[in-house]
């Protein structure tokens, strides 16, 4: 049976599981943690992994993700789009098309008119009849539901770009790869559109805090080839043709809000190797910069 530790993250229940403090670098073997982490990606009804949250509300996004987040999606007109990655239920999306979004961002309303196009990502299909009684009332993909497939696996074709893309516990904090999920991130934005995300239990930008639990390590961490630390943080900084800011939120365990500017197209990531992974939700992550 997989064990679990709770916390609390944006006001919602995240459990993961109980880390182990010693693996082969050289050789590791992932099979079986990426067995379980499927089993929780596929977990349905009651059988549905505790703290594997998939209703997150706008709200929620409003308050964990970086403060520039609640403008810029308020910004976006009928001409823009907006992406959300591991989207759940696609409550976000469904609470931006009710009325009462409106009421609470009355500024520039008569400017935005109608709401940008938005698409769902999830590996899941967990559409509720909510989704698909909005989409019934809007227009033609007008708002957009794809599951089945994991973010890399989608082209530029298929899905085009977007002036604002959002990640809340997604790919960010549960791919095994993570300098890919990047790219193809970056490559999905439009120029000087943003990609908003967060990761909890990691190590920040201003290195005040420490491992929510002690005698474990953050949740994700990146190494330098010689073993020393290198922020997740400074990681993104080190993307070309990203403008970065990270910002610390007050939540156990803590928590740190990323927005990615795209300001030019020859974007390049620094590569990184996976060295450590334990299935959880999310799963705990190690990764190498590779020269």
């Amino acid at each position: 049976m997989i064990q679990i530790r709770a916390v609390v993250l944006l006001l919602l229940p995240i459990l993961w599981l109980a880390a182990s403090h010693a693996e082969d670098l050289g050789s590791p073997n992932f099979n079986d943690e990426f067995s379980k982490q499927e089993s929780i990606y596929r977990s349905e009804g009651q059988q549905v992994i505790e703290g594997y949250t998939v209703d997150r509300a706008l709200l929620t996004y409003a308050h964990g993700l970086s403060s520039g987040f609640d403008r810029a999606l308020a910004s976006l007109g009928p001409a823009d789009r907006w992406l959300d990655i591991g989207a759940g239920q696609g409550q976000a999306i469904l609470d931006y098309y009710a009325p009462s979004y409106d009421r609470m961002h009355f500024a520039g309303r008569d400017r935005r008119g109608a709401k940008a196009q938005a698409v769902a990502i999830s590996i899941e299909d967990r559409r509720t009849p909510l989704w698909q009684q909005t989409a019934a009332t809007l227009g033609v993909n007008q708002i957009q539901y794809l599951s089945g497939r994991r973010l890399r696996e989608y082209s530029l074709k298929e899905l085009g770009r977007f002036q604002v893309i959002t990640d809340v516990m997604g790919g960010f904090s549960y791919t095994d790869n993570l300098s890919r999920f990047m790219e193809t991130a970056l490559g999905l934005l439009e120029l000087n559109g943003s990609l908003f995300t967060v990761l909890q239990d990691v190590h920040r930008e201003d290195g005040t805090n420490s491992p929510f639990y002690p005698g474990s390590p953050f949740l994700t961490e990146i190494v330098n080839a010689d073993g020393s630390e290198l922020k997740v943080c400074s990681w993104l900084k080190r993307i070309t043709c990203a403008e970065v800011t990270c910002e610390g939120k007050s939540w156990e365990p803590p928590t740190e809000a990323f927005r990615i500017r795209k300001v030019c197209n020859d974007v390049t990531v620094p590569p990184l190797g996976l060295v450590h992974y334990q299935a959880g939700t999310p799963p705990e992550r190690r990764f190498e910069l590779k020269h």
